[in-house]
C-alpha cells in the first residue's frame, strides 16, 4: 500500500510540473516590442569592476561593452527581462524606463575634476566600432526610433551625466541611429535668435517638447541649467555650461519643429517716423509778396561743403532683450 501511495504522489507531482504545449500556428498582428528605448551609459569603472558591479549588485544592464583592444560584448540580462539601469527616469510621456528600455553599459572612466576644469575620458575608436553594430541590431529587432536612442543624461539629467560630451553621438547619427538637427536648417534659424533671444520659459517649453521631464517654472534655476547642459552634451559638446544662448535655441527649434516649417521671423524693430515740418502760414489775400531771393551761384566756394554740418541720424529704438531671471 505504501508503494502504491508513493507512486500516486509521484504521478501527481509529475503532472504538476509538466510544461504545457502551445500551438503557434497563428500570430497576432497587433503587437510590438516592449522595448521602446535604448539607453547608453558609461560605467566609471574598469572591466573587472564593471562586471562585478553589474552582476553582483542591484544595478544591471542588458549589455556590457569593454574597452579592451578588441572589445568584448557581454550579455548580462535577457532582452525580454527588465534590467535595472535607468532608475528614476522619464522621456516624453514615459516614466520609470527600466520596464521599457534596453541598457548598454560602456566601460569608460567618466570624468575627473582638474585645476583647469572637468575632463571627460574619450571612447576608443575600436570601442565605438563595436558599439555601432550592437546598437543597429537592437534598434532593428525592436523597432526603436532614432529619437528614442538616448543617454542616461537624457532620461535623468538632474542625476546623471553619462555617457558625457565625449560620446560620439554624431557618429551614431551618421549611421541613422540617433535624431540629429539638420545643419542647414540650424543656420537658417540662427540669425533670428542672435537678434533676439527667447526668454527662459521658451527654453523650458522646447526642452519638454524634445522629451526632457522639466518643470515649467519660468525661472533660470539650477534644474533648467542642468537640463540645458544635458542637451548641449549631446548636440553641442564644445560648450556645456547650460547657458540659454542663440545656438542652443536654434538647435532646439529645429529638433522640435517639423521639416518644412518656415523659420521664425526676424524681430521687427519699429522705425521712428521722421519729424514733420509744420507748413508755412499762408499770408492773407492782398498781402504784398516780398521779392525772391537771388539764385545761388553756379559754383560753390572752395571748401563750402566741408563746413556744412552732416544731417543728424534718426535714432531707431532697439528693443531691449529681457534679462534671464536668475532666481
Amino acid at each position: 500500500m505504501k508503494s502504491i501511495a508513493a507512486l500516486l504522489a509521484l504521478t501527481v507531482l509529475a503532472g504538476c510540473s509538466t510544461v504545457p504545449s502551445y500551438d503557434t500556428t497563428y500570430t497576432a498582428k497587433g503587437q510590438s516590442s516592449r522595448a521602446r528605448f535604448l539607453v547608453l551609459h558609461y560605467t566609471v569603472a574598469n572591466t573587472p569592476a564593471s562586471i562585478k558591479i553589474l552582476t553582483e549588485q542591484q544595478v544591471s544592464s542588458h549589455y556590457l561593452l569593454t574597452d579592451e583592444a578588441t572589445p568584448k560584448i557581454y550579455r548580462l540580462v535577457d532582452e525580454n527581462r527588465a534590467a535595472w539601469h535607468a532608475g528614476n527616469s522619464s522621456w516624453k510621456n514615459f516614466t520609470q524606463l527600466n520596464n521599457s528600455s534596453i541598457g548598454i553599459e560602456i566601460v569608460n572612466a567618466g570624468w575627473k575634476d582638474t585645476p583647469t576644469g572637468r575632463v571627460y575620458a574619450p571612447f576608443p575608436q575600436s570601442q565605438v566600432d563595436a558599439l555601432i553594430p550592437l546598437v543597429k541590431d537592437i534598434v532593428q529587432r525592436h523597432g526603436i526610433a532614432p529619437e528614442n536612442v538616448l543617454g542616461h543624461s537624457d532620461i535623468a539629467p538632474l542625476r546623471k551625466q553619462d555617457p558625457g560630451p565625449q560620446f560620439p553621438w554624431q557618429r551614431l547619427a551618421q549611421e541613422g541611429l540617433v535624431l540629429w538637427p539638420d545643419a542647414v536648417r540650424v543656420a537658417a534659424v540662427r540669425p533670428a535668435f542672435d537678434a533676439l533671444l527667447p526668454d527662459v520659459g521658451w527654453f523650458q517649453r522646447k526642452l519638454a517638447m524634445h522629451g526632457f521631464g522639466i518643470v515649467q517654472s519660468g525661472f533660470y534655476d539650477e534644474a533648467t541649467r542642468t537640463t540645458l547642459a544635458a542637451f548641449q552634451m549631446k548636440y553641442r559638446p564644445l560648450d556645456i555650461a547650460g547657458n540659454p544662448d542663440a545656438e542652443t535655441a536654434a538647435l532646439l527649434e529645429v529638433l522640435t519643429t517639423p521639416a518644412g516649417t518656415p523659420p521664425p521671423p526676424m524681430p521687427v524693430i519699429p522705425a521712428q517716423p521722421l519729424p514733420q515740418q509744420a507748413p508755412a502760414p499762408v499770408p492773407p489775400i492782398g498781402t504784398p509778396v516780398p521779392p525772391s531771393a537771388p539764385a545761388p551761384t553756379a559754383e560753390p566756394l572752395p571748401g563750402a561743403l566741408e563746413n556744412v554740418p552732416p544731417t543728424a541720424p534718426v535714432p531707431v529704438p532697439v528693443p531691449a532683450v529681457p534679462p534671464v531671471n536668475t532666481q
